[in-house]
C-alpha cells in the first residue's frame, strides 16, 4: 500500500510540475503581448510569471534530488538566482547590467545533464536543454545576440516547452526513479560507514 502511494505521489509531483510549467509559458506569453501593448495587465503577468518559475524550480529539485544532490541544487540555485535577478528588473533595482541568463543558462545547462544522467526521463530530453544553456550564455555576447538570436529564442523555448510536455503528459519513470534513489542512499551509507571505520582506525 504505501508503494502504491509513493507511485502516485511521484506521479501527482511530475505532472503538478508539468501543470506549473505550462501556467509559466501561458503567462510568459500573454506578459509579453500586453506589454508590448503598455498595458498594466502585462507587469502583473510578467511578475506572476517569474513567481511560476521559481516554483517550478523548487518542483524539478524534488524530483533530481534522490539521484544527484548537489548537482541538483546547483540547477535550483542557479535557477532561483536567475528568477530574483529578472524579479529586481522588473521592479527597476538591483544590478541592471546584470542579465538573469547569467544564471539561467547554467540552469539549463545542469538540467540538461541531470536527465542524462537520471534513469527515470528520456536522455534525448537532455541535449536540447545543454545547446539551449549554452545558447542562452553566448546570447550575452551582444555581436552573437544581433546575429544568432532568431536561432537561440526557438531552441531555447522548444527545449523546455518538451519537458514540460513530457512531464505533464507521460511524467517520470517511477520504478527507475525508485532504483536510484535506492541506490544513492547505499552509496551515500557505504561512504559514511568507510568513514567512521577510518575514523576508528585512527583512535
Amino acid at each position: 500500500m504505501n508503494e502504491i502511494t509513493q507511485q502516485a505521489d511521484l506521479s501527482s509531483h511530475a505532472r503538478a510540475t508539468g501543470v506549473v510549467y505550462l501556467s509559466y509559458f501561458v503567462t510568459t506569453i500573454l506578459g509579453v503581448f500586453l506589454s508590448s501593448r503598455k498595458l498594466p495587465a502585462g507587469v502583473v503577468l510578467n511578475g506572476l510569471a517569474t513567481l511560476l518559475y521559481a516554483t517550478m524550480t523548487i518542483l524539478l529539485y524534488r524530483i533530481f534530488r534522490p539521484a544527484q544532490p548537489l548537482l541538483a541544487l546547483a540547477a535550483a540555485l542557479c535557477s532561483l538566482a536567475g528568477c530574483v535577478t529578472d524579479g529586481l528588473h522588473q521592479l527597476h533595482s538591483g544590478f541592471p547590467d546584470l542579465s538573469p541568463l547569467v544564471f539561467f543558462g547554467p540552469f539549463c545547462v545542469l538540467l540538461g545533464v541531470l536527465i542524462l544522467r537520471s534513469r527515470f526521463l528520456p536522455r534525448w530530453l537532455g541535449w536540447p536543454l545543454i545547446v539551449a544553456g549554452l545558447g542562452w550564455l553566448a546570447y550575452l555576447n551582444p555581436k552573437v545576440a544581433q546575429h544568432a538570436q532568431i536561432v537561440i529564442f526557438p531552441v531555447g523555448f522548444l527545449a523546455e516547452f518538451v519537458l514540460m510536455l513530457w512531464l505533464l503528459l507521460r511524467g517520470v519513470g517511477e520504478a527507475r526513479w525508485r532504483e536510484q534513489r535506492i541506490e544513492r542512499n547505499v552509496s551515500a551509507g557505504k561512504s559514511r560507514a568507510e568513514e567512521f571505520n577510518g575514523w576508528r582506525g585512527r583512535q
